[in-house]
């Protein structure tokens, strides 16, 4: 594949986000040396942007959806949830610094000034879907679901507006996730 069709091929990709991985097999390169080279060369004409060691973006990061960004930012199956959900919805009312996402790992990570974290969830309850949300490039837990989660992971959590919580719905999303 020449040097314009690589170009050609990863700007027109509707996601804007990429792991050294995904441009491998976007541009179909079989040798490292290659890859990296193609990769150093479109970093300094400007076509890439390096997040950080590993993953690029081809736009700038303040036009990227931050759960996007964070979603991206793992880099595995994962959805916004706990404590990010709970106060978009008025569960809790406490300022979150961060996004929270649930995934098959720890993690904490910054980026351009937003940090995210990752809570590691077994993959036995990780990847049931009673409650979670598709967006349209990220999955998002629903009220219910966060609340779930948040109890599987501290069953002394303080929920600010109790009332605006659908128990019997989140014992039911409790059950088929596994949780109880």
């Amino acid at each position: 594949m020449q040097s314009i069709n690589k170009l050609d091929v990863l700007l027109k990709q509707p996601k804007k986000l990429f792991h050294t991985q995904d441009l491998e097999l976007l541009w179909n390169i079989n040798h490292k040396s290659n890859l990296y080279s193609t990769i150093n060369r479109y970093l300094k004409k400007g076509y890439l942007i390096q997040i950080y060691r590993g993953f690029y973006s081809t736009v700038e990061l303040n036009t990227i959806n931050a759960t996007e960004l964070g979603t991206s930012a793992i880099h595995d199956y994962c959805y916004l949830s706990t404590e990010s959900v709970l106060a978009k919805d008025g569960i809790i009312f406490q300022s979150v610094p961060h996004l929270t996402f649930c995934s098959s790992k720890n993690k904490k990570i910054n980026i351009n000034g937003t940090s995210f974290i990752s809570r590691k969830l077994k993959p036995a309850f990780l990847f049931q879907s009673a409650g979670i949300l598709e967006q349209q490039n990220y999955k998002e837990a629903s009220p219910e679901r966060a609340v779930a989660d948040m109890l599987y992971f501290n069953s002394k959590y303080h929920f600010d507006l109790r009332n605006a919580i659908d128990w019997k719905r989140v014992k039911t999303i409790q059950k088929e996730v596994g949780y109880i």
